[in-house]
């Protein structure tokens, strides 16, 4: 049965090369009726962060990204590791060195420190042994560490898996991803208002690259646009954390942080105060508004639109009147959004 991993380490949100490690773990498993084992590499306390885990986990739940065994924590498996180094030592494999245990191989690395904590090299083959992996897929930046994996699991007595590397996913300049780019983890992408379902369709797009692939900002921000078109008007309106009855004004947002906005922009108008000239504009279409009787539609606030546009109203001074604002969602779709008694009030406010 084929069995693979996903093993981060605990220091925050996930960075998107790691993301595209989770899609292609668990797609492969799916494709091949296995299982996916989360493993929480956690060795080297220096590195993670109060709350890393927690991150992580909540990082892989937004993404979709479930995983059938696990998580695995090799802090809680030291005695594993401990075990594998006294057979390497046994087996004259290795040898103590001023309180730490190393392998006896060209660059003689340390696999338990002194304080008799493990290394990332020998707790990461002790668990590919032990949690029965047949298949490490993962980036291409750990492919120097394979010759001494592969010599420790046959030093161990176990048939290393099949070890597959892919491509890092880089900045649009070609250096390495990171925040300067705009977005390098899923946190960052999440606060920009990215869907889920885009940034799981474009790292299924690029599946296992055999080079490095450049962060296509542009696509991704394509599949956001088709991936908030094929919500629910429920759907959408509880990704904005809005009602469902002002969604007609979200609908030509293209991500979640503008659906937002032009959430807070309906409900939560700014003081608007207008002169004279706009009463002309705002009498008129207090007329229309009042004799469409109640709920409007698309068709009915677009036909209020095109009646003013044709007598030279001031549509600008509308907007405000309904906003305070001089930018926002179409005006019909704020028209569509607010209900009859509310639009004619803030009218008279603005007046």
């Amino acid at each position: 049965m084929v069995r693979v991993r996903f093993a981060p380490s605990p220091t925050g949100s996930l960075h998107l090369g790691n993301a595209l490690a989770a899609v292609a773990n668990r797609a492969f498993a799916d494709e091949h009726g296995g299982a996916l084992v989360l493993r929480i590499d956690d060795t080297d306390a220096a590195r993670n962060e109060p709350g890393g885990e927690a991150a992580i986990l909540d990082d892989l739940a937004w993404l979709g990204v479930g995983w059938d065994e696990g998580p695995v924590r090799q802090s809680d498996r030291g005695g594993l590791y401990r075990d594998a180094a006294e057979r390497l030592l046994a087996a004259g494999r290795a040898s103590h060195d001023d309180g730490a245990i190393r392998f006896d191989a060209e660059r003689r690395p340390t696999l338990l420190r002194a304080d008799g904590t493990a290394t990332y090299q020998l707790a990461s083959v002790v668990d590919d042994v032990e949690l029965r992996i047949t298949h490490v897929i993962r980036a291409k930046d750990h492919l120097p560490n394979m010759p001494l994996q592969v010599e420790l699991m046959r030093a161990l007595g176990a048939e290393p898996p099949e070890f597959v590397h892919f491509g890092l996913i880089l900045g649009e300049d070609g250096g390495k991803l990171s925040k300067r780019h705009g977005v390098s983890s899923l946190a960052d992408l999440r606060e920009a208002g990215i869907p889920a379902e885009a940034v799981q369709a474009y790292l299924r797009e690029l599946g296992l690259p055999r080079g490095n692939v450049h962060l296509d900002l542009r696509r991704l921000r394509r599949l956001a646009v088709e991936s908030i078109a094929a919500m629910s008007d429920e759907e959408l309106a509880a990704r904005a954390e809005a009602p469902v009855a002002i969604v007609p004004a979200l609908r030509g947002a293209r991500d979640l942080a503008e659906a937002r906005e032009a959430a807070r922009v309906v409900l939560e108008p700014e003081p608007a105060r207008l002169d004279a000239s706009a009463r002309p504009t705002l009498d008129r279409f207090r007329e229309l508004r009042a004799a469409a009787n109640g709920s409007l539609d698309a068709e009915g606030a677009r036909a209020i639109v095109r009646e003013l546009k044709a007598v030279g109203g001031d549509l600008h001074a509308l907007r405000v009147a309904l906003t305070g604002r001089d930018r926002g969602p179409e005006l019909w779709a704020i028209l569509a959004a607010l209900p009859q008694d509310e639009t004619l009030r803030r009218v008279d406010a603005a007046l």
